[in-house]
């Protein structure tokens, strides 16, 4: 069926022509809430890994941002594959939409299974690969397998939420990964406190809370109607087909995953202040997501936005919604940066609380981390209504350039430099957060000026190269 349904097509013409700042709230504030309940959900996991003890949350932090290296793989395929179904959605070409959908599918299933066969039997040698510390990988090895298969089924459920997004579909996306958190925490909750479960447990909370996901996108994206329904022999997997996704993928795919292993460095020199460094980081990191989460719901659905319009040709207006989305950011930023700042002593001393004693001196460490790095949340506002403006043009190497900068420019080696030339303790992983975070920033509006530029001189009539 080369058509698409009622709802979808009303979607699109809303899209296309409803007022910049109310299509970007009323598409992105769903998407945005959900990223906030993702992140706040991932406190809520470090505070149960705290409940076992500091060495689980050190553990649990370190192992996160390998698994996130891996979830690259799918997220880059799911970005990749979004773009170019908005692209085909907003230019009306219902029949490659179709084709791009059922193909996307196909291949994340191939990604999962090369994944799965590769990494759940050697586990232990791929994290020594890595430089994980020894301690944190007898603590964590079982947590990190079970961890992988949670990628397994979460590569489908990210090109499923991702093409649900591309239709405009944020409030169910909203309600979906919502039942999605109940489930995890309620399980992770049963484990942790009921069972006295260890970090595998939560580990399995997550699984199982993916499978639940997995079995409502498969009967979702059979039943539904028009061309965004699956069907096996609408899988295209021809070059005219496969190469845009693959052209646009891989550049995010590596993005995402050097932006990960870069942490995952991080995470290895921050280990030289000792252990609990490496687990006060990481509780750093996910109180900064209480903002960025934000940032990032407001990434996904604007970047669809925008690649949507771009298809049916309203340049101008593309420069509308990235206009709204900068002011939108740089807000959410700034109201980030006066409420962690309040109730920062407060979150540090909750993390430090484990069910054996208060440990003042993991509370500290939380606190002199991160009271440098949420001085970075305006100017990474700027830095995620960038990355939409070009990843909605299919500017993918770009944001690779801006993203592997963020990291192996403005982090590693400013953390390099501070930890070989000043008397700094764990205050310096702070401080090169903020530095890198700043950095971004300051990067991202250096480049949106000539895009920009370019987008305003073919407003009437020539399109943007294509990527």
């Amino acid at each position: 069926m080369d058509q698409a349904s009622k709802r979808d097509e009303a979607f699109r013409q809303y899209a296309l022509n409803a007022p910049p700042m109310r299509t970007l709230l009323t598409v992105c504030a769903p998407l945005a809430l959900y990223q906030a309940l993702q992140s706040i959900f991932k406190i809520l996991d470090a505070l149960m890994a705290a409940h076992i003890s500091s060495s689980a949350v050190s553990a649990v932090s370190c192992l996160s941002q390998i698994t996130l290296m891996i979830t690259a793989l799918g997220s880059g395929l799911a970005v990749g594959g979004s773009i170019k179904i908005s692209e085909a959605y907003g230019q009306g070409e219902y029949g490659l939409v179709r084709r791009r959908t059922a193909t996307l599918y196909a291949m994340a299933t191939a990604v999962s299974l090369l994944v799965a066969v590769t990494l759940v039997p050697f586990a232990e040698p791929f994290l020594r690969l890595l430089n994980t510390p020894e301690e944190l990988i007898a603590a964590g090895a079982g947590y990190f397998r079970v961890e992988v298969l949670c990628l397994v089924v979460n590569f489908f459920n990210t090109v499923y939420i991702a093409i649900e997004r591309s239709r405009g579909h944020a409030k169910k996306i909203l309600f979906i990964n919502a039942a999605v958190i109940v489930i995890k925490l309620g399980l992770s909750a049963l484990f942790v406190y009921r069972l006295d479960g260890d970090v595998v447990t939560i580990a399995a909370a997550t699984l199982i809370s993916q499978l639940v996901l997995l079995a409502y996108a498969l009967f979702s994206m059979t039943r539904d109607e028009g061309a965004f329904r699956f069907s096996p022999r609408n899988i295209h997997m021809k070059k005219e087909t496969v190469l845009p996704v693959l052209n646009l993928s891989y550049p995010v795919t590596a993005e995402k995953m050097l932006f990960s292993a870069g942490k995952v460095i991080v995470n290895s020199m921050s280990g030289m202040y000792g252990e609990l460094t490496v687990g006060a980081l990481g509780i750093s990191n996910n109180i900064g997501g209480l903002t960025t989460g934000w940032h990032a719901g407001m990434l996904d659905g604007a970047s669809a936005l925008i690649s949507q319009n771009r298809g049916a040709g309203r340049y101008r207006r593309t420069l509308r919604l990235y206009a709204c989305l900068l002011l939108v950011d740089v807000a959410i930023g700034g109201a980030g940066l006066l409420l962690v700042n309040w109730g920062l002593p407060w979150l540090a001393q909750v993390f430090a609380q484990s069910k054996e004693q208060f440990d003042p001196q993991f509370c500290q460490m939380i606190v002199s981390i991160h009271r440098w790095e949420m001085l970075g949340y305006i100017t990474l506002g700027v830095n995620s209504a960038t990355l939409a403006l070009l990843l909605g043009y299919g500017y993918t190497k770009l944001t690779l350039a801006l993203n592997v900068a963020r990291v192996f420019l403005f982090r590693v080696p400013v953390l390099w430099a501070l930890q070989r030339f000043t008397a700094l303790g764990a205050e310096a992983v702070g401080l090169t957060m903020m530095i890198s975070n700043i950095c971004a920033g300051l990067s991202a509006a250096a480049v949106a000026v000539p895009v920009v530029r370019r987008i305003r001189r073919r407003e009437e009539g020539a399109q943007p190269p294509a990527p």
